[in-house]
């Protein structure tokens, strides 16, 4: 700000050293004091969750269990790590996850989960449907439960990252998570004005002999569509299995697995299938592993899938 006179330009910076060395709040510090108590003062909420239901939550939740990666990753992501005392089994990322305290897999140990005294539980879809009498359970002991609904698209993963930050105060910062993936999207698809030639692209979701894929109403597809390349079990839906025969016959040009962190060299294991070798992928050995998590869990880590598909099938446009 401008100031008329240097003397008291003089006087106020002086002040300030002295405010500050005295102890004085910082304007980080302030920002930081006017922005906890934004965030309280947004209390109390109402969601509607993946059951239809609305949920108010009255204060802030200050413990929090998540019993799906996606909901924490998308928890951390929002800057949540230390509200976070307990997931699931399956919980891997980031990595200081594996600190928190499990509780079950399918099943949820309920008296694990209790024991931890959480405000809020993040269920998945699935969980809402099959574990009506747990979420009862919870909501009797005065723990508010939001039922986070599946994401198949992107836009649907945009929604639960909405629903995760308006029930934990962390609005503003969802806003910019999306936002910048949105950004970085558009990017993505300016680029791909730059595909010279469609590739035909075969996903493996597991190993053969059961040869599971992608089609479309999935976030691999529309990966694919985003980066300008065609996915070759378009024409089915959601997560099907597709025999050797129709893949070989469809001839990709490009083949990305996603089991590599079960099954080591799962490359090697396609190059050396009996009657693939002339299929183009495999003659130009252009097979590639990505990581699953990235592609299948409806959270920031989206993009970073794409981005790992999109180097894979056009390296020269998506460098």
């Amino acid at each position: 700000m401008k100031k008329r006179f240097a003397g008291l330009l003089a006087f106020l910076m002086a002040l300030s050293i002295v405010l500050t060395a005295c102890g004085g709040t910082s304007e980080n510090e302030n920002k930081s004091k006017n922005s906890s108590e934004s965030t309280e003062s947004a209390f109390p909420v109402t969601v509607k969750d993946g059951t239809g239901e609305e949920i108010t939550i009255k204060d802030k939740p200050e413990r929090i269990v998540s019993l799906l990666p996606s909901n924490t990753e998308t928890a951390y992501a929002l800057g949540l790590e230390d509200e976070i005392v307990g997931v699931s089994d399956y919980d891997n990322y980031p990595e200081s996850v594996s600190e928190k305290t499990k509780l079950g897999g399918i099943e949820v140990n309920v008296e694990k989960l209790l024991e931890l005294n959480p405000d809020l539980a993040l269920f998945s879809a699935s969980q809402g449907t099959n574990d009506k009498d747990i979420i009862q359970q919870l909501q009797s002991a005065g723990i508010d439960v939001v039922v986070v609904p599946d994401a198949n698209s992107i836009e649907g993963a945009y929604e639960t990252m909405e629903l995760i930050a308006k029930a934990t105060g962390k609005e503003t910062e969802g806003e910019e998570i999306i936002a910048e993936m949105k950004e970085e999207i558009a990017a993505i698809k300016e680029k791909a004005a730059e595909v010279k030639e469609t590739k035909k692209v075969w996903i493996e979701v597991s190993a053969s002999p059961d040869l599971y894929t992608t089609g479309s109403g999935t976030f691999m597809n529309e990966m694919l569509e985003i980066i300008g390349a065609e996915n070759i079990a378009a024409d089915q839906e959601g997560w099907v299995t597709m025999s050797e025969e129709t893949v070989i016959e469809r001839d990709p040009d490009v083949i990305i697995t996603t089991y590599g962190y079960y099954i080591d060299n799962p490359q090697e294991q396609v190059y050396a299938r009996s009657g693939w070798s002339e299929v183009n992928a495999v003659k130009k050995k252009e097979v590639y592993d990505v990581n699953s998590d990235t592609v299948t869990r409806p959270g920031p880590r989206l993009i970073d899938g794409l981005k790992e598909i999109a180097k894979a099938v056009y390296p020269d446009v998506y460098k």
